[in-house]
């Protein structure tokens, strides 16, 4: 897997400049894959796994793809996939976002980031409809809790907050307060994955978008991992 994701982002590094001259439906498509591999990645590795009782409480999952050139805190830039629990507790159909400038500490030369983002209530999954949003502003936003931690590092936070983060780097600070960058809806992408002008509010909380093939296995894959 980690061979699989490391191909991914060099092919990604290099197509990420398409927004520029024209994204086409492929390279969407290849941001969906990666972007599922990245959860799988995480949930596949018991040091980084999201625990199952945060994923069946959650309201909704972005999952961040970034690539970073430079020393100590270079340039960030990438993509991200978000779906969102419907009032009638199925999800939403993936919808493409654009993301930059995300940290997680000291950073050297050109890398991925990869980050899961666990959205606890709806309210900051709504946040998504923004033109420009930054978590860590406008939300409560800690390292998540991990799956091989026992109760006595989950009683160790007072309050739940209303995002955990979790990435494929080990070794988070517990309730560490983490900064964000931004995130925006990347309405190019979704017009060319589902032949549509609706937008983010309508992909992620209405049934009027019939999903493409291509957007099953990260749909079922969450569907599993939530219930």
């Amino acid at each position: 897997m980690k061979k699989f994701l490391t191909a991914l982002f060099f092919v990604t590094a290099l197509t990420g400049g398409l927004a520029a001259t024209g994204m086409t439906r492929a390279t969407v498509i290849e941001h969906l894959d990666t972007c599922e591999a990245i959860l799988q990645d995480i949930q596949g590795n018991v040091k980084t796994a999201i625990p199952a009782d945060i994923l069946r409480r959650a309201k909704g999952i972005v999952i961040v793809n970034q690539f970073q050139a430079g020393f100590i805190f270079g340039v960030k830039d990438g993509y991200a996939v978000a779906l969102v629990r419907r009032p009638n507790g199925k999800w939403s159909v993936p919808a493409f976002l654009r993301s930059g400038e995300l940290s997680f500490g000291f950073q050297v030369g050109g890398k991925s980031i990869n980050a899961v983002y666990v959205l606890m209530d709806d309210a900051t999954a709504r946040l998504l409809f923004k033109n420009k949003m930054n978590l860590g502003a406008e939300a409560k936003v800690v390292a998540g809790i991990r799956a091989a931690e026992g109760e006595r590092l989950t009683q160790s936070l007072a309050t739940e907050p209303n995002v955990y983060v979790y990435s494929s780097a080990e070794g988070f600070f517990l309730g560490a307060a983490l900064k964000t960058g931004y995130m925006s809806p990347n309405e190019e992408s979704n017009r060319l994955f589902y032949a549509t002008n609706h937008r983010l509010p309508e992909l992620l909380f209405s049934d009027w978008v019939t999903p493409p093939q291509e957007a099953h296995f990260i749909m079922d894959y969450v569907t599993r991992l939530t219930h």
